[in-house]
């Protein structure tokens, strides 16, 4: 509007200097009018900085067994789910994940440090090698010759002997992957060790995916047969690992046939339909467990896992109905076994929680327990030089 007005004022400023002009009077020169000057914005204040995001995996201390430095790594994903993993039996220590509000709770049984690892721990979150689950007898026959091995579950041999590969100190390192952060751990199983034959070198790699998986990928060669079968042995607790007991939470597992045996398998087959381990549809793990029998009193059984050996699908399904948390366990295994925590007994404490009978759950896949001792069983769990051993576990996370 003024650049307008101050137009006008000038061309009639300029038609009356013409009129002067004609009369020999010095013309009034009117400037034009000022160029407006644009108004500059103050710079935008700067934005606070975000938060730095923690790096997917963090290597820790985490103490020392003889001497021997122990690492604890940990990986956490997109979600914020975390997984804890040390060296010592390369062994899960701590699972956080959420509930159906978001809440995120640690769900793996553990504890404190290494020496109580080393002197209270039932295998808690351990990698089992050289063979899981028992040995009948301790002793095996292969090429005609036989083996004994430690009777550390007498009469039977338990989870690779006195010294499994869930206490021994595995070398580790960071590893890429596409689907989230990793870490993969090796252990060389020299032959003798344990009263095996042959040296075996094995792997075992945990990815925490980005689809709120824990995937384990078990690897293993060796020189010379030997029996083999690798398990994950984490103690399981869907309402968290300081909540009580497992008996209310619901189990669904995908076998209508288990092994029957004292509690070693006897090679046998039989129907879970009618007896108290048929959990082919979900129910509390509490409603038949006094029915289950044993001493203690218990589930502690293989099951024969619905559908083809060798391809993966769903094994079994444990949710926490208060807090929604679902965990979906998933392998190529021929077998899962059921472990309903039965000899705890209030002796083991950790991570500030003293761990009670049923406290926890163990859910395995692996080869059917004493394989080795089974003519029909046996091809499966004998590895061969020039073969890889190749397991695959994942654990699901869901909220319902």
């Amino acid at each position: 509007m003024n650049q307008i007005r101050s137009g006008a004022v000038f061309a009639v400023l300029v038609a009356g200097c013409a009129g002067q002009q004609a009369n020999n009077v010095e013309p009034t020169v009117v400037p034009p009018p000022p160029t407006p000057v644009a108004s500059v914005a103050p710079p935008p204040a700067e934005s606070a900085p975000k938060p730095a995001e923690p790096p997917p995996v963090v290597r820790t201390d985490f103490g020392k067994l003889a001497e021997q430095p122990v690492s604890l790594y940990t990986l956490r994903n997109q979600h914020g789910l975390t997984a804890k993993i040390m060296t010592y039996g390369a062994t899960l220590t701590e699972m956080d994940v959420p509930d159906r509000a978001g809440k995120f709770a640690d769900v793996v049984l553990g504890l404190d440090s290494v020496d109580s690892y080393v002197k209270d721990s039932p295998y808690f979150g351990g990698t089992i090698g050289r063979v899981s689950n028992r040995i009948k007898r301790a002793r095996f026959e292969l090429d005609g010759k036989t083996y004994t091995l430690a009777a550390n579950n007498p009469p039977n041999h338990l989870h690779g002997g006195k010294r499994g590969w869930d206490k021994v100190i595995w070398d580790a390192e960071i590893v890429p992957s596409a689907d989230g952060p990793a870490v993969q751990f090796k252990y060389v199983s020299k032959a003798g060790e344990e009263g095996y034959p042959g040296t075996a070198n094995a792997k075992v790699t945990y990815t925490l995916t980005n689809h709120d998986e824990l995937r384990i990928d078990f690897e293993a060669t060796t020189d010379a047969a030997t029996p083999l079968s690798m398990a994950h042995h984490s103690y399981w607790n869907m309402a968290g690992q300081n909540s009580g007991t497992i008996l209310d939470q619901e189990l669904t597992i995908n076998a209508d046939r288990y092994t029957p045996g004292d509690p070693v398998p006897d090679g046998s087959i039989k129907p879970v339909k009618g007896t108290p381990f048929d959990f082919t549809a979900a129910k509390p793990i509490g409603k038949d467990l006094k029915a289950a029998g044993g001493k203690p009193v218990g589930y502690d059984l293989n099951y024969v896992v619905n559908g083809e050996p060798g391809k993966m699908r769903v094994m079994a399904k444990l949710k926490d109905p208060k807090s929604g948390r679902v965990l979906t366990i998933s392998s190529e295994q021929p077998g899962l076994l059921f472990y309903s925590g039965n000899f705890l007994d209030g002796s083991v404490k950790g991570k500030g929680a003293t761990y009670a009978q049923y406290d926890g759950l163990c859910l395995e896949s692996e080869k059917f327990p004493n394989s080795i001792n089974v003519p029909a069983w046996k091809e499966a769990v004998v590895l061969k030089p020039g073969q890889t051993y190749h397991h695959t576990m994942v654990h699901a996370f869901t909220a319902e």
